[in-house]
């Protein structure tokens, strides 16, 4: 096979989506997807995930449009609930616009538009939207929200905590759960939590730390979700953590379209493939399928208020 050849399988492979996994037995959430930023229609990714024991779906905002987004999903899709948040890299886009000194670009807006400098009155403005959506029945969280010190650098950082300290008041004063993107910021989103006094239902969405930081979520009784990422033979830490995470704080995501699960890493993600992350998660505890699926969907009906 040539070399042009060879190329041209591979991207068409990547582009493939993934064969069902064998359905679980017992239904699960999937606590943080992006049906928004996947390719099939929202009635074809609901249905393939039923297929395989996969529901309720928690459909996340990461900025104004996608937050409204959600909403609407959910109020269209009986399988769907929503959270609503702006990322922790949407503000300061929003304070500082793209292009300043530490701002993570994504070349456009949702608009297709460069974004300009809207100042603290731009982020008031996008952080009320986010608060008349909160009050809505069917959103079920205020996420994602959170630090992310990986991709904003130093100029961002106060943009960031200080939209975090708001999603917080945000999810007590709407009884919801606050869920957490932290990545690169462990030290300073538990503190900001400690500061602010912490929503009564917390979630790290995608859990980026280790058993040190395991542990110390389970000592506040933070739930801990865990994405794909658990599978891949780098992330060992992910999986010390997993091991040590008592059974009824643990979630399970997709965050799709990203992070698909081994084997079938770097191919497109969707909720259908849930059901490899939990077995993952249970041949790390040691644990029976059917009993961690069977915490994980009662953890998921506390943590979101599901019905």
């Amino acid at each position: 096979m040539g070399k042009r050849s060879g190329q041209a399988v591979r991207e068409r492979n990547a582009a493939t989506p993934p064969p069902s996994p064998e359905p679980l037995r017992v239904a699960v959430a999937d606590s943080h997807t992006h049906m928004d930023m996947q390719d099939p229609a929202v009635p074809e990714i609901i249905a393939a995930a039923e297929a395989v024991g996969v529901t309720p779906l928690i459909q996340v905002g990461v900025d104004v449009p996608s937050s409204q987004w959600a909403a609407q999903a959910a109020t269209e899709y009986p399988a769907v609930w929503a959270a609503v948040a702006l990322h922790p890299n949407e503000a300061p886009r929003i304070v500082h616009g793209d292009g300043a000194r530490g701002v993570e670009v994504d070349d456009t807006d949702w608009a297709g538009k460069v974004r300009s400098a809207a100042g603290l009155a731009g982020l008031d403005e996008a952080v009320a939207e986010i608060d008349r959506l909160a009050a809505l029945p069917q959103v079920r969280a205020v996420g994602e929200t959170g630090l992310d010190y990986f991709r904003t650098g130093e100029e961002g950082v106060e943009a960031q905590q200080e939209s975090f300290r708001r999603h917080i008041d945000i999810a007590k004063r709407n009884g919801l759960a606050v869920m957490i993107h932290d990545r690169d910021a462990h030290d300073d989103v538990l503190r900001i939590l400690r500061e602010e006094g912490a929503p009564e239902k917390v979630v790290f969405h995608c859990f980026s730390g280790d058993a040190d930081m395991a542990k110390l979520c389970a000592e506040s009784g933070y739930y801990m979700s865990f994405a794909g990422n658990v599978t891949f033979a780098s992330a060992q830490q992910l999986r010390d953590a997993a091991a040590v995470a008592p059974p009824d704080l643990i979630l399970v995501e997709t965050d799709a379209p990203f992070l698909t699960p081994k084997p079938y890493r770097g191919r497109p993600n969707a909720p259908y493939l849930i059901p490899h992350t939990l077995r993952a998660i249970a041949e790390v505890k040691g644990m029976d399928e059917d009993d961690l699926a069977t915490a994980i969907a009662s953890n998921a009906t506390r943590a979101f208020g599901l019905m």
